[in-house]
């Protein structure tokens, strides 16, 4: 059977798990009456430069869940560690039940609420208008010290042309400046891969300095890979603990997309 031809040729994968070591169960855990996995499904649904998006998950909570929703959900391996690793399982399936060849893989980690389909449409615009970029990543400020302290958080440091020089879970630049609020940046779960980038991370072994940091996107900087950073606006917060999922409800609460996803999808 020949491949189908894609409008796009990206997807959106999100890996999700309920087995999480900080936070267990997270995904399933209600954001204004709304499960976490179905925040982050249906806003990534609604970008505009993905052909498919689909859940992968090792749980059937999970799985019946995005059924219910309508959406598309594959059950995958549960040894993964990393969620590249689940994601490239993923794609694997999508592309031989669907006859489907994509050349970029969004992906979206599950515990991201706020994930703005406006900056995922951005990220693959960049990622198709310069093949020397193998990957993209978002970023957001920091806006104070606790947060830049926060070993949750993942710190990155760009180069002059937004590509990452380097990644820590400690507080880069160095505090020893009034200016550092306006230099610190973080990380998000939102990585933008050429498949061909994604399938070869995966095959890479781990890095010295990313088992230092604790921090994958180190193995492709180490391995002279290409990371932009794309710089996003407004509230992002990965949700990491409990307290992090209250905060995300508070500044949800106050949300455009958020209050269109309650009517729609909440039964009152």
């Amino acid at each position: 059977m020949s491949r189908v031809t894609l409008k796009n040729n990206s997807i959106g994968i999100i890996p999700a798990r309920m087995n999480s070591t900080r936070f267990p169960g997270k995904p399933m855990e209600k954001i204004l009456g709304l499960p976490m996995i179905g925040h982050v499904y249906l806003r990534t649904k609604m970008s505009s430069s993905l052909d498919r998006v689909v859940v992968a998950t090792c749980d059937r909570e999970i799985f019946n869940y995005i059924r219910e929703l309508g959406g598309d959900v594959v059950m995958t391996s549960s040894s993964h560690v990393r969620a590249s690793d689940r994601c490239a399982e993923a794609l694997k399936i999508i592309e031989d039940e669907h006859h489907e060849n994509y050349s970029y893989v969004a992906m979206i980690q599950g515990d991201e609420p706020f994930v703005n389909p406006k900056d995922i449409d951005e990220a693959i615009k960049i990622l198709k208008s310069d093949i020397a970029i193998e990957v993209v990543n978002l970023m957001t400020n920091i806006e104070d010290i606790k947060e830049a302290e926060d070993y949750n958080n993942v710190k990155v440091v760009c180069d002059l042309f937004s590509n990452a020089l380097y990644f820590s879970r400690c507080a880069i630049p160095s505090k020893n400046s009034e200016h550092n609020l306006n230099s610190w940046s973080k990380q998000t779960g939102l990585i933008f891969f050429r498949k061909s980038s994604l399938l070869l991370f995966n095959e890479l072994k781990q890095s010295p300095l990313e088992i230092l940091e604790g921090v994958d996107m180190l193995r492709l900087l180490e391995n002279r890979m290409r990371i932009h950073m794309l710089e996003i606006n407004g509230i992002n917060i990965g949700v990491d603990t409990y307290d992090e999922l209250l905060n995300a409800e508070k500044c949800l609460s106050k949300d455009g997309i958020t209050q269109y996803l309650l009517k729609t999808y909440v039964k009152r």
